[in-house]
């Protein structure tokens, strides 16, 4: 289908309501008409209609009082349906459930998005904190132990373009910006078949991940754990955690899906 195909069959109108939709998350849970425009880009009446619609079929709710907006439990039903369709988190999510109750850690399982990880099944422990339960979060591949998992089981030269032309959001002041150095640590997962990284966004956290492949070998998830560096050393994760993780990660088989 050509480009020009394309942008025919492109909805516009679609598109902004879907960028309402995306104004909202973990930073901006509740928001009024103006700032709901200035976050999309979109003039305020096209925002006020935009909203009126969403909030008439039941994706918005709109206090009645302040008249700011936040999302619907209906939203969630989208995020229902994206569980129900992906063959990974059906066939992950027993094997998950058991790895959590045997590290007594809290485990995730992370998908490839674009330049960034998904966590699409999170399993906490007692103590993990509200956000780190919820699945959709998003973080830069290139400071996950997620990421960098994925990237050392691409090709050489997709690869280098990634370390190379891939975005780094620092969360922590321990985040690495410095791209020779994630290059070395991404060797080191092709070495060693998993991802490390320690206060990249949680301070005094460890991350390790170990690849979910399809069956032509092209990385599409991980299986993840998350460690609190002030009672494990990276060590202990790696003789300890690193082969369990490994393990889970090779008895998932997905099918050939080509290149994403």
């Amino acid at each position: 289908m050509g480009k020009d195909k394309q942008d025919t069959l492109f909805v516009g109108s679609l598109e902004k309501g879907m960028r309402v939709l995306n104004a909202f998350g973990e930073r901006y849970t509740v928001l009024g008409l103006t700032e709901i425009a200035e976050l999309t880009g979109l003039d305020k009446s096209a925002a006020q209609r935009l909203t009126n619609t969403l909030h008439k079929i039941g994706y918005l709710h709109k206090d009645p009082d302040s008249r700011r907006y936040s999302p619907s439990v209906k939203l969630l039903e989208l995020g229902n349906a994206y569980q129900w369709a992906d063959p990974l988190v059906q066939l992950a999510m027993p094997k998950m459930i058991e790895l959590g109750k045997q590290l007594g850690e809290r485990v995730n399982v992370a998908r490839l998005a674009g330049t960034e990880i998904v966590y699409v099944i999170r399993i906490p422990t007692q103590l993990t904190a509200f956000g780190a339960m919820i699945a959709g979060r998003r973080l830069s591949a290139l400071t996950t132990s997620s990421g960098r998992a994925m990237i050392a089981r691409l090709g050489e030269a997709e690869r280098k373009e990634a370390i190379a032309t891939w975005p780094i959001t620092a969360l922590t002041p321990k985040t690495t910006l410095d791209r020779a150095k994630i290059a070395e640590e991404i060797e080191k997962a092709v070495a060693c078949g998993y991802g490390l990284t320690q206060s990249e966004n949680i301070m005094n956290e460890i991350g390790i991940a170990a690849p979910i492949t399809t069956a032509d070998g092209r990385p599409v998830a991980t299986v993840q754990c998350s460690i609190s560096s002030l009672k494990w050393s990276l060590e202990r994760v790696c003789e300890e955690i690193a082969p369990h993780l490994i393990e889970v990660a090779n008895s998932i088989h997905l099918p050939a899906q080509g290149k994403a």
